[in-house]
């Protein structure tokens, strides 16, 4: 079975040839939050003194944090309960173009568990 970041990748295309702009923008979006969630702490980022900094190409590059399977599950299923959770707050105030629009975007990123 692939990873759900390779299933959210492979959505990606065939929702952009569709002109699916609510897919297109919940994928892109889980998948920065995917992206977001690798990144460096910058809490371990220390300045030093210029004759102790690294030289050469790629020597100051700091590793990304590798996320399990199950916290890029996490994280896209919390991309889903916020879209779910704005749908019924609009819903409530009455703007249901909005509310729809969450909605398929939610929609489109459960489709993928």
């Amino acid at each position: 079975m692939t990873s759900l970041r390779e299933r959210l990748r492979a959505a990606l295309k065939p929702a952009m040839k569709a002109r699916d702009a609510g897919a297109v923008s919940a994928l892109r979006s889980a998948l920065a939050a995917i992206d977001n969630a690798e990144a460096v702490d910058a809490g371990d980022v220390r300045a030093g003194a210029v004759e102790e900094s690294p030289v050469g190409l790629g020597a100051a590059e700091a590793a990304r944090r590798d996320l399990t399977e199950v916290e890029i599950e996490a994280i896209v299923r919390r991309e889903i309960d916020e879209r779910r959770s704005a749908a019924t707050e609009y819903d409530r105030l009455g703007a249901i173009d909005r509310r729809d629009r969450l909605t398929a975007e939610a929609d489109a990123l459960a489709v993928l568990f």
